[in-house]
């Protein structure tokens, strides 16, 4: 089911409740043994609307007009609405042995016994306030796994193969669209590209108007991108008791 809320969304108030940085929720998952990446079922659906709200959603069909009881998909708030629950459900667990971005959860602990324990903790907290989990997206005990789009493990953090791949396969760009559409794919790289404004600065300039960067810069530079790529380096999560060297 597909609803244009366009209308509504532009007549709704911005509810500018924070989601929690990606970069931050991945370096805090890496590092552990044993991980359990779990997935909401129908994720918004799970909201109920308040009842003064419902026929805002109204929409017309062949055998009359309907409305959701439920947070919709599309809806303007949506996100901030569902990361907010989440946030108040799992406050005694968020940092501590689970991570959350809207509906993607991930349950992280040292040692197999503790992670039986923290699994047990965080289904208690799903069964106390109604939270139903996707059997068939959920992965238990994992050592290794896809998480916010970065590869987690215990000892590093690594760029997702999906993702170098889409520049590996790209062309040599011809065209304003074919950079924009690169610098795109690269600033979803920006943590595994060492001196990327170096590396990219041709491409920035192309955008800014100087075309003479695309003459003579821009194939040598996506070659060298390319070539670099082919081996990314690999990260780590900072260790508070070590020195952080800049």
């Amino acid at each position: 089911m597909c609803i244009d809320f366009t209308n509504l969304n532009k007549a709704c108030p911005k509810d500018f409740y924070l989601l929690p940085k990606i970069e931050r929720l991945v370096d805090s998952s890496a590092g552990y043994t044993m991980m359990s990446f779990l997935d909401a079922f129908s994720g918004y659906h799970q909201i109920r609307m308040t009842e003064q709200d419902e026929k805002h959603t109204s929409f017309i069909t062949n055998h009359g007009t309907f409305c959701y009881r439920v947070i919709s998909f599309g809806l303007k708030n949506a996100g901030a609405t569902y990361q907010r629950m989440i946030d108040r459900v799992f406050r005694g667990q968020k940092g501590r042995n689970m991570e959350a971005y809207v509906d993607d959860l991930l349950i992280k602990s040292w040692s197999r016994v503790n992670h039986l324990k923290d699994l047990h903790e965080k289904f208690e907290t799903c069964w106390v306030h109604n939270i139903k989990l996707n059997q068939s997206k959920s992965i238990f005990g994992a050592a290794y796994r896809k998480f916010l789009g970065h590869m987690v493990s215990a000892r590093v953090i690594e760029v997702n193969p999906k993702t170098i791949k889409a520049i590996l396969d790209l062309d040599h760009p011809r065209t304003i669209t074919d950079i924009q559409k690169l610098n795109r794919r690269i600033t979803a790289l920006s943590r595994f590209i060492s001196r990327m404004g170096d590396r990219c600065l041709s491409f920035f300039k192309v955008l800014h108007g100087d075309y003479t960067s695309w003459v003579n810069n821009c194939q040598q530079a996506f070659d060298s991108l390319k070539e670099y790529l082919l081996s990314p380096p690999l990260l780590s999560a900072p260790a508070p008791s070590e020195d952080l060297l800049l």
